[in-house]
């Protein structure tokens, strides 16, 4: 072997830390050839495509010259499709190998290399096995089932934070999916893991936005919407209660008291949505006919949305209804989302905000009214122009100082009371990140707590 060959597992472990693996990280560990041919073949519809890879790393469309930085955006021009998974779609034609392989045989070279490192790449070798265990699963069509909970902590995650990248190269390095998307449901969801399709054909592979987050390219993955989603509802795809067409009004309102709805679906099949019962409409029907059907008091306007669709796009229907029906990633109508749901969602992102915005209000005024500018700014070794500057780490580095907390006068423990704001920064840092997931239990009764002593022991700073 020469000497590049031997040195392009090293620079690779970066790779098994979350980094996508790019053509150009082929080129260097000398697995794949500048000028390399490519071949994207869709037998479905009799068509075959044509790239070449250029030295720089970019596929080059033939015959029209059109390049781009990785092979799923110019597997997905090719097409014609948002998103494709080029990795398994393009085949090196000198070697017949999809670059997927290659990208595997990268991800194998740079693990057996780092056997006996240290305590990250450990961890980093874990989820590499881990991966490759469930790919092979996965195309036995014996995919595994987690939890989200369950999933996040392969990587040591409890919930959907900063750590949500890394999640995504990983599993696309690997060439695998959740199903469903793992972050448009809850953390109790169960999702599979499942390799991505290469065909550009299958409609159904890039709909719940799978295929967006397992490709490699950013304006793929970019366009896939990570805002709160129906499906982070947790009656979204929490099981359905429904009558059919030619049930009884006995039946329908039996489980609707029983289950305390104000509405049931009426479904004639798991995807044929025929519209909703609910209390208003049984008695428009009753009313108008006293030997009315409850076929008679099917609402047919009912709405039934996808898991993945933006919560906020949903809002307009909800007002003028008060629910949807949601389908899961199979197009099965699977719960039922209300305007209670909404606020509860909604409620529980709120709150967190507003117990921040009034802690940082009362340790700024703390701070103002104690310290100088000039002293602030020594202590967060920056130029302080205006307390409004401050951040949540640098009230903490302030009233670390044990000078200042002597100042105070405030009959405390200091190191307890800094351990606690800690956990605050922390708390604030995940909130302002907008994830999908509730703060964890205690959050908000944390911060309600700390508010109360700032309130108690701020008047007698």
């Amino acid at each position: 072997m020469t000497d590049e060959v031997l040195a392009a597992p090293q620079r690779s472990m970066y790779l098994l830390g979350g980094r996508r693996v790019q053509l150009r990280d082929l080129l260097e560990a000398k697995l794949l050839e500048p000028g390399a041919r490519l071949r994207f073949r869709r037998r479905r519809v009799g068509v075959t495509h044509h790239a070449e890879v250029t030295p720089t790393g970019r596929v080059r469309l033939l015959p029209d010259g059109q390049e781009f930085p990785s092979p799923s955006r110019a597997a997905a021009v090719a097409a014609g499709v948002r998103a494709v998974d080029g990795w398994t779609a393009w085949i090196v034609v000198e070697i017949s190998r999809p670059l997927d392989a290659l990208r595997q045989e990268l991800l194998d070279r740079a693990a057996a290399t780092a056997v006996g490192g240290p305590r990250e790449e450990a961890a980093e070798l874990r989820v590499h096995e881990r991966l490759r265990e469930a790919r092979k699963r996965a195309e036995d069509h014996r995919p595994e089932e987690f939890s989200v909970r369950e999933l996040l902590s392969l990587w040591g995650a409890k919930d959907r934070g900063d750590q949500i990248s890394r999640i995504e190269a990983d599993l696309a390095n690997h060439g695998l999916v959740t199903s469903p998307s793992f972050r448009k449901v809850t953390l109790d969801a169960t999702v599979r893991l499942v390799v991505v399709s290469s065909d550009a054909d299958e409609a159904p592979a890039a709909s719940d936005g799978s295929v967006a987050a397992a490709v490699d390219d950013d304006d793929a993955a970019a366009d896939d919407p990570i805002g709160l989603t129906v499906g982070n509802l947790a009656s979204a795809l929490g099981g359905l209660k429904f009558v059919a067409p030619n049930a009884t009004f006995d039946e329908a309102i039996t489980k609707m008291l029983l289950n305390d709805f104000s509405q049931l679906a009426v479904l004639n099949g798991p995807r044929n949505l025929r519209g909703a019962i609910t209390w208003q409409s049984i008695a428009h029907a009753r009313h108008a006919d006293a030997d009315a059907k409850l076929s008679d008091a099917i609402d047919a306007d009912a709405v039934a949305v996808r898991y993945d669709k933006e919560l906020i796009d949903v809002l307009p229907e909800l007002q003028r209804t008060g629910f949807v029906f949601v389908r899961d990633q199979e197009n099965v109508v699977a719960g039922i989302i209300t305007t209670a749901d909404v606020v509860q969602a909604y409620g529980e992102m709120a709150m967190p905000f507003f117990q921040i915005g009034e802690l940082d209000r009362s340790l700024r005024r703390v701070i103002a009214r104690n310290l100088g500018l000039d002293q602030v700014a020594s202590l967060c070794h920056r130029p302080i122009r205006s307390f409004d500057q401050l951040s949540m780490g640098e009230y903490q580095r302030v009233l670390d100082d044990p000078g200042v907390w002597a100042g105070l006068g405030w009959p405390l423990d200091r190191s307890a009371f800094i351990e606690r704001l800690d956990e605050i920064r922390q708390i604030r840092n995940d909130v302002m990140h907008f994830k999908p997931d509730p703060p964890p239990a205690g959050t908000i009764d944390k911060l309600r707590k700390l508010n109360s002593l700032l309130r108690q022991y701020g008047e007698l700073a």
